[in-house]
């Protein structure tokens, strides 16, 4: 099966899919009033120096102030000297203070109630590398298993890369010439002394160098040779990306399509059903069997059921199959919804250590492709597995939806009956502290139904007890939890 990228582009929206063997393995969206951010560059200022947690908050010019941890601080003496010397002190309230201006790079976005996280250690990526102007180290990317290869590519880095700097040589170098890899050296490091003479001019906060937006950011680090071809339905964008393809990687132009039709490319390629799936709670596989992912703010929980799917021989072999098949459809749900943290796997209990041994090791391989970083644990006697996953932005359901706002995110009301009972108690309450022979009740029409009618004979008796008449006022507005009592 072919591996693509399709890229829908409307008013205000952008969103892209990459396809792996048919199925919707990624998935981007940027609107034009929440671009992204990861990658920016700023000139920002410290405006306060937490030496509890070794971490400073810095203006950079967004709604909340950003987090400078003191790991992620490399602690030049000036703003930009060009190369950034380690730095020899290690408390954050002796490498920064209040006031101090610091260039920074966006590492991870705003997510819910968290501003964005920052590093001074800046990278640069282009097609072929990522340049480091302030760590002196050539990484490889392990994706390239070659070794003879691997040792080209270092030798080339090394020889042209600037002193005190260092690159990360990307899965796109593979077999790439001297020549692409030293014009890719050379421009970046360009960009970088261009961007140091626009941060010295400036005052902060300031934006001082911009990521690409996410369609040429996706062309840059995803069109690659594994990659059959790249498929957009606007004819703007087309040519945009042709353009960039032309200068960047001319070998993949003829890979880049224009969508015309009037079928939506979305629908066409089923990615609208999957986003919609990727939104439940509830995931069906194919045996009947089913998965339950919630995501709370401390962790992911996922949970296994055999569902529908009864099996044909024994019990073990059927939970075998059970887990095996969730397996698959985890790891695909975890890269698809983009979930990151922590993550609490709940497999279906075995009994047999080799059986364990199968579903875990399926597990590590299903997450081995994966572009985020992962750790994984093995799985407990409870049937558990811990894992993590980088989170680098938001993830899907934090992209596309927002919290209940009548249940307040809470995923649950109280019942009307508990609600009734509460009114109940209240009455009592406040039926000492009046000589009113009233209580009136306004609440939501739900709940004063039910008072009308299967709690009518306990507001009787309740009325004969504290020998008060009890008056129910509906309220449409009134939130089903919501009541109040008066006398009048």
């Amino acid at each position: 099966m072919s591996n693509e990228l399709i890229i829908n582009k409307t008013l205000g929206e952008t969103r892209v899919a990459r396809i792996e063997n048919g199925s919707v393995a990624e998935f981007y969206a940027e609107r034009v009033h929440e671009a992204a951010i990861v990658g920016n560059i700023y000139k920002g200022k410290v405006v306060r120096v937490l030496p509890g947690m070794q971490a400073a908050f810095v203006e950079v010019g967004l709604a909340r102030s950003a987090f400078l941890h003191a790991s992620d601080f490399s602690g030049p003496e000036e703003l930009v000297d060009g190369i950034a010397e380690a730095a020899k002190k290690t408390s954050i309230e002796d490498m920064l203070k209040e006031g101090r201006e610091v260039l920074v790079q966006v590492a991870k976005e705003p997510i819910g109630t968290k501003g964005a996280k920052l590093t001074s250690f800046i990278s640069l990526p282009g097609r072929y590398l990522v340049y480091m102007p302030t760590v002196d180290h050539i990484g490889i990317s392990r994706r390239i298993a070659d070794s003879k290869e691997r040792e080209r590519l270092r030798d080339i880095v090394a020889k042209q890369k600037p002193a005190g700097g260092g690159f990360i040589v990307r899965t796109a170098s593979e077999g790439v010439s001297f020549k692409e890899l030293k014009a890719d050296i050379r421009y970046l490091t360009r960009l970088w002394d261009e961007l140091i003479e626009v941060a010295r001019k400036m005052k902060a906060p300031s934006l001082a160098h911009a990521e690409l937006d996410v369609v040429l950011r996706v062309v840059r680090d995803m069109l690659t040779t594994d990659v059959d071809r790249l498929v957009v339905d606007s004819k703007e964008e087309f040519e945009r990306i042709r353009r960039f393809t032309e200068k960047f990687m001319p070998g993949l132009k003829s890979r880049v399509e224009y969508y015309d039709s009037e079928e939506p490319i979305f629908d066409k390629y089923g990615i609208e059903v999957e986003i919609t799936r990727a939104l439940s709670q509830k995931v069906w596989l194919k045996s009947g069997g089913y998965i339950i992912v919630e995501q709370t703010e401390a962790l992911t929980a996922i949970d296994v059921n055999t569902g529908k799917f009864v099996g044909k021989r024994d019990v073990e072999e059927t939970i075998l199959r059970t887990n095996l098949e969730a397996v698959r459809e985890i790891v695909y749900q975890l890269k698809l919804r983009n979930i990151g943290g922590i993550i609490v796997i709940d497999f279906i209990d075995m009994e047999k250590h080799a059986n364990k041994a199968k579903v875990f090791n399926s597990l590590r391989e299903a997450l081995k492709p994966d572009r985020a970083r992962t750790t994984i644990t093995k799985i407990s006697e409870l049937g558990l597995v811990e894992m993590t996953r980088k989170r680098t932005r938001d993830d899907l359901r934090n992209m596309l939806t927002d919290p209940c706002p009548y249940c307040e995110g809470k995923g649950y009301l109280k019942s009307p009956t508990t609600v009734c009972y509460e009114i109940f108690r209240e009455i009592m309450r406040e039926a000492v502290k009046t000589k009113s022979k009233q209580v009136v009740v306004r609440a939501n029409p739900a709940i004063a139904n039910i008072l009308y009618n299967e709690e009518r004979k306990f507001m009787e008796d309740l009325e004969k007890m504290l020998k008060k008449s009890i008056i129910i006022k509906e309220l449409q507005e009134y939130h089903q939890e919501q009541f109040e009592l008066s006398d009048k």
